[in-house]
């Protein structure tokens, strides 16, 4: 995974309440053993009519929401089943980052040990930005040392984050490369212990 301090691009508004992984990455397109290649399938029930063809009223079909970096979603975001595959999709689609009120828990530890940052503000603020996303376009800039959220007016707001998952997300870590990090030690207690043995 790459680090960064700075997530900054175009947000577009989700409001929707309650979207569950199986909306954000069907079932069907979970065979995959890759972690790449489901940016295609999310949100596939709801990006494309029965026909196939795109549906050209929803939100990521919008022209003006091409290109985005940021989803701004409505509370409870990621219920339902614990598929890994969601933070998956939406990074793989391109998002680097979800703003919303409340997260199911299980999305919101597989988005952090995937990534991708999820932010919890308050309801008022979402409300807001879900409002300013919605008239596009509406730039971002996400400082994750400092833990602001700030556009090019003057909304400026602090997020919280577990200082742990801050530091895993600035360097780029996963908890394998975290405990590659012990390498050594590792070699040596197994080293220690076989001569024991």
């Amino acid at each position: 995974m790459s680090g960064f301090t700075i997530i900054e691009g175009k947000a577009i508004a989700m409001d929707r309440a309650n979207v569950d992984t199986d909306q954000i990455i069907p079932k069907q397109f979970l065979k995959r053993i890759e972690k790449t290649g489901f940016g295609q399938y999310l949100f596939y029930d709801w990006r494309y009519t029965k026909d196939g063809e795109l549906n050209p009223h929803f939100e990521l079909n919008l022209p003006e929401n091409q290109g985005a970096a940021i989803l701004i979603a409505n509370e409870n975001f990621g219920c339902g089943s614990s598929r890994e595959h969601a933070p998956w999709a939406l990074s793989d689609y391109g998002f680097k980052a979800v703003i919303a009120p409340t997260f199911a828990d299980i999305f919101h530890q597989n988005c952090l040990k995937n990534g991708m940052l999820p932010i919890k503000l308050k309801p008022e603020d979402v409300s807001y930005l879900l409002e300013e996303a919605k008239k596009q376009p509406l730039q971002l800039k996400i400082d994750l040392e400092n833990e602001t959220v700030t556009n090019n007016a003057s909304f400026s707001v602090s997020f919280p984050i577990n200082m742990y998952w801050k530091k895993m997300l600035m360097n780029g870590w996963d908890e394998i490369e975290l405990t590659l990090q012990l390498e050594e030690k590792i070699v040596k207690f197994e080293d220690d212990a076989a001569a024991i043995s």
